[in-house]
């Protein structure tokens, strides 16, 4: 099923301009009469694997800003389209498969309430613009428009950040690391709350069912009875495991970063000073860790130290997760479906949906919320102040 869609999405593709072909390059004659090699190759297809697969790999180094892998505006949204089809659906899926339509587009909801308001802080903080350039004379209807393609401007460029990031792609139209303070906290957050919005093809579903668990607990709590979900008791031994997976990621970013903010050769590597030098740290150990691929830059990734310890991260990111996952899978499948009685929560109501994302956010915060201020948010308060480093 995936391969005609794929070559349905490259048709789409090649039709808004992208090249499809064999050759590696073509020679053009500039305006000014110099001759200039222009690369190509098979551009459109490896797009639509690129984005359906959730990769984020680019054909070329400046990935989807450069104009032979997202020419327009409608390109850019058709691969934003791609991105969330397949991890979308996949939440769907899984309420069908558990006979339980409304559990997915509960799940559906959640997903899309966080990138909606994640697009909103992103635009407003880059629409908001710098005060410190502003100072200087630039006008401040520009808005922050440094490492972004004008084609793009801050709105297309906040939405494919928050969409590459809540999902596990990591293909980019703009440098992370030229937004704002805000601007560049929020998809670094997004990577942190386990890429679960949607999330990668599969990989965000798993872990959405993990943060359901932790939300029927609480739930259970509040009511005091035995939480369950999709019919089945949650009890001691899920949440043992629901715990040690949304658990691996904060050790994984943050026990790297704290190591790597202290080393004197890894703090050798940090191209910006001050708390943008933290946040580059902070993002590529978030990025590895949640197989997300894109990055702040600044950072000189390619020693001894970031090459081990970025490698070790996305093992644990992506394994050290899962196991914990399949062990749940295991223990609900085993467990004898019991109805649902007047005491039960269910979980596919807009009051779960609610309670679904607090929890996802008051855990991401609680977790994350530390480094962040000594990253993101001081630079975002010394931006208004007029400091810089």
């Amino acid at each position: 099923m995936l391969l005609p869609v794929a070559a349905l999405v490259a048709i789409i593709f090649v039709a808004m301009g992208l090249p499809q072909t064999f050759n590696a390059s073509v020679e053009a004659t500039t305006l000014e009469g110099a001759k200039q090699t222009i690369a190509l190759g098979p551009v459109a297809s490896q797009e639509a694997i690129k984005q359906l697969g959730t990769n984020g790999g680019g054909f070329f180094n400046t990935n989807a800003a450069h104009p032979f892998e997202n020419p327009t505006a409608l390109s850019n949204y058709l691969n934003i389209f791609a991105m969330l089809s397949l991890s979308t659906a996949l939440l769907y899926t899984f309420g069908q498969l558990v006979g339980n339509r409304r559990q997915g587009w509960a799940f559906i909801a959640v997903t899309f309430a966080f990138l909606i308001m994640g697009v909103g802080v992103v635009y407003w903080a880059e629409a908001a613009g710098n005060p410190i350039l502003t100072a200087l004379g630039l006008d401040p209807a520009l808005g922050n428009m440094e490492g972004k393609e004008v084609r793009f401007g801050q709105a297309m460029t906040a939405l494919y950040a928050v969409v590459t990031t809540g999902l596990s792609d990591g293909g980019v139209n703009g440098m992370h690391g030229s937004f704002t303070g805000l601007g560049g906290l929020v998809p670094m957050f997004l990577i942190q709350l386990g890429e679960v919005l949607p999330g990668g093809v599969g990989s965000g579903l798993y872990g959405m069912v993990v943060f359901a668990v932790l939300a029927v607990f609480v739930a259970g709590l509040m009511v005091g009875r035995t939480p369950e979900l999709l019919g089945k008791k949650i009890e001691s031994r899920e949440m043992k495991y629901a715990m040690f997976a949304v658990l691996v990621l904060p050790a994984a970013i943050l026990g790297f970063t704290a190591v790597s903010a202290v080393l004197p050769s890894a703090v050798a590597s940090v191209g910006t000073p001050g708390p943008h030098g933290l946040s580059e740290i902070l993002y590529a150990f978030t990025s590895a860790a949640g197989n997300n691929g894109s990055a702040f830059g600044g950072l000189t990734g390619n020693t001894p130290w970031y090459n081990t310890t970025l490698g070790v991260a996305m093992l644990l990111g992506r394994f050290a997760y899962a196991v914990p996952v399949l062990a749940i899978a295991g223990s609900i499948a085993a467990k004898t479906r019991v109805p649902a009685s007047k005491g039960t929560f269910p979980t596919d109501t807009p009051l779960f949906v609610g309670l679904l994302i607090g929890i996802i956010l008051i855990l991401g915060g609680l977790q994350f919320f530390p480094a962040l201020a000594l990253g993101p948010i001081i630079e975002h308060f010394a931006m208004l102040s007029g400091q810089t480093f």
